[in-house]
């Protein structure tokens, strides 16, 4: 059974959590004291709960708090070395967990342990950091609190940093909370409510300051010509040229991309010290060491020709990665990580809005969530004072710990085709859906295109949420459809690197009964459709640089022969020679063009379930239901192909272990032998 304490830790921070404006994703922790048996001696023991390295407040379970012995952990103060190997502390909160200890403790497990009260929240609100990162914010913290809350000026989170707390509530017994220099703030209480109560008096109690003393414009006034775009323009602007900021945020590593055009990244970058402030950089370390320490900002007007933003942002990507360069180096020491990239992670384009990066497309949306409190931040600051974050050598002292990098290191292994973006047409079911599970299966960020938007959208959320999957209506024989497909796909995850040509139909005639409009309907679908597909991705992945694939889906009917199928053998035909075409084009800027032709699918087929399968059973003279055991029964290896057999070949083909092959057509007909390639 759970302890009751625990039971009001996870709802307090749950309640904290939601709203954004008490901390960001990932950020802060809360913690409660209590006591339990000890299943050993039989004794009441006194323990912490405090939430693990890692963890969400709006989420967070049982499983994702540290369990300590209280006695031990502060019992460390003994012991404590200094501040100049306080790092040692955090091995040493491992020889104080109760039974299994649950999560592993964070760098803050101090600061809730060694603070005497049962219930402590750490949390990183925009208000409260705008008066921590204030110029006078020791002044502003006594004229907006009145004594209640006390300023600590800037140390490191660490063992120090919780000494410093302690010492600071136990003299001032008033207090309910401190502000923590460039960083955040510390609330306690004697209950979970009270505390949660203290938290958030301080939140609010800071943003109505600031409402209320912020003079009328801390950005400065606008600067002409720096104004949002109109919402389609902005949309079509960051659309062209997301290819080529995804190139830049990807030139050490490749990169999932966000895009936001959030009215406050939009006023932010309209005023004219948005250039001043965006240089000074983040200052909350859950901030910067998901933005990095200072975005890119495009030094050009909103309206500057599209080519010439291009260029310029390359420049500035070659002068950025300089002076990153120039700041590690000012930095490191012996004993400190290699660089991890020069990239930005955050691209800021004056009436256009932000693009952020990261491995994943949930902290590429994160590290842009951050970024925007960090504009808030700034506008707190800078409307009641001056903003003046920490500075960079303390910045570099945090992105290159070495407990941050021990915690880099104990990610996952990331799967074969993270950082991927994938489309696929015609992915609402059968072969499509199956290649599209497969690919999210395998780390890609998937956008499964169909002209039943309503299953296309259900489908993308069989896999999971927006920051996996998603769903758009695509007509394939529409050349804006198609169009409105591939932007799509680059707003929502910065990018395309992987397309597949599935979306189909098929038509069983013989030559007297086919139709010049069954021709022309089988023809638009899949050769113009592929056709229409292949070209607009093929922009995208040019302008990106960093190479793709695009595979099609063809069929053993594009080389077999077969009796009443002219319109739907000749189409699989004309795919199959644009594989070939494609790979011979596209191969000089890295893009593979593969395919795969498939028997006969004929389990979870849209295709065979409308009409096709009948007339197909009809004309081999079988039932229906038994057409997918006849298709098994003439092949060599007598089995029937799935649909999931057909997106295994397409993994396959864009995995790196065929980082080499193109213009290849894989069989996945169980061997058919009038369908062997010659």
């Amino acid at each position: 059974m759970t302890n009751p304490t625990v039971t009001e830790l996870l709802e307090r921070s749950h309640r904290l959590g939601a709203e954004k404006k008490n901390t960001n994703y990932a950020g802060g922790n809360t913690s409660a004291k209590g006591r339990e048996t000890d299943p050993v001696t039989g004794q009441a023991v006194e323990l912490l709960w405090v939430k693990g390295s890692g963890g969400d407040l709006g989420t967070l379970t049982e499983p994702g708090l540290a369990v300590l012995r209280l006695d031990r952990l502060r019992a460390l103060a003994d012991v404590y070395p200094g501040v100049e190997r306080e790092d040692e502390m955090v091995a040493a909160f491992d020889f104080c967990l109760h039974g299994k200890g649950g999560a592993a403790p964070s760098i803050d497990t101090a600061m809730h342990g060694l603070v005497d009260a049962a219930h402590v929240d750490h949390l990183h609100p925009d208000s409260g950091i705008a008066i921590a990162t204030a110029a006078d914010g020791e002044q502003l913290t006594k004229d907006v609190f009145g004594g209640r809350v006390v300023w600590v000026p800037w140390r490191r989170p660490g063992f120090q940093l919780g000494l410093d707390i302690a010492a600071v509530k136990d003299a001032n017994p008033d207090a309910v909370g401190c502000v923590l220099g460039g960083h955040g703030i510390t609330a306690w209480g004697a209950t979970s409510a009270e505390a949660e109560e203290h938290s958030c008096w301080i939140i609010d109690t800071a943003a109505a300051y600031l409402s209320e003393h912020s003079r009328p414009e801390p950005f400065g006034p606008a600067l002409p010509g720096y104004g949002a775009l109109p919402e389609a323009e902005r949309r079509a602007r960051a659309v062209a040229l997301a290819p080529t900021v995804r190139a830049i945020a990807s030139h050490d590593r490749p990169m999932v991309g966000h895009f936001t055009d959030d009215p406050a990244v939009l006023d932010f970058l309209a005023a004219a010290e948005h250039p001043r402030l965006a240089a000074l950089g983040t200052s909350c370390p859950d901030h910067f060491l998901r933005t990095k320490v200072k975005p890119l900002v495009l030094d050009l007007p909103a309206d500057a020709d599209v080519e010439a933003v291009k260029a310029r942002l390359r420049e500035l990507h070659e002068a950025y990665r300089a002076d990153y360069q120039a700041y590690y180096d000012r930095h490191a020491d012996a004993g400190s990580p290699a660089i991890r990239g020069a990239d930005p992670l955050v691209v800021l384009v004056p009436g256009v809005g932000m693009f952020s990066y990261g491995a994943t497309k949930q902290t590429a949306r994160v590290a842009g969530e951050f970024y925007l409190n960090a504009i808030n931040v700034m506008r707190g600051a800078e409307g009641v004072s001056t903003y003046a974050p920490i500075d960079e050598a303390e910045k570099f002292r945090i992105e290159y710990w070495a407990l941050e990098e021990a915690k880099l290191r104990r990610m996952p292994k990331p799967k074969p085709l993270a950082t991927r973006v994938a489309l696929v047409t015609g992915a609402a079911s059968g072969i499509g859906k199956a290649i599209a599970h497969r690919l999210a299966a395998e780390g890609a960020c998937v956008v499964i295109a169909d002209l039943d938007v309503d299953k296309a959208q259900a489908a993308a959320a069989e896999i999971g949420g927006t920051d996996v999957a998603v769903g758009v209506r695509a007509d394939v024989t529409d050349e804006d459809a198609v169009q409105e497909a591939v932007d799509t796909a680059v707003l929502a995850f910065g990018g395309l690197d992987l397309v597949v040509n599935n979306a189909g139909l098929s038509l069983s005639k013989s030559l007297l009964e086919t139709t010049a409009k069954d021709w022309d309907l089988q023809h638009d679908v899949m050769a113009r459709g592929s056709f229409l597909v292949s070209r607009a991705a093929a922009r995208v992945l040019i302008d990106q640089g960093l190479g793709g694939d695009i595979v099609y889906i063809s069929s053993k009917n594009s080389v077999f022969a077969g009796p009443n199928n002219i319109a739907y053998s000749a189409t699989k035909a004309d795919q199959a020679h644009q594989v070939r075409l494609l790979a011979a084009e596209l191969g000089e800027h890295g893009v593979k063009v593969n395919g795969i032709n498939p028997d006969g699918v004929v389990r979870g087929s849209g295709i065979f379930a409308g009409g096709w399968g009948a007339k197909r059973a009809a004309v081999y003279g079988v039932e229906e239901s038994e057409l997918g055991a006849y298709y098994a029964q003439r092949t060599l290896l007598k089995r029937e192909v799935l649909p999931e057999h057909v997106a295994n070949a397409v993994f396959v083909l864009c995995s790196a272990d065929l980082s080499h092959t193109t213009g290849l057509h894989v069989p996945v007909d169980a061997g058919v032998a009038a369908a062997f390639l010659r």
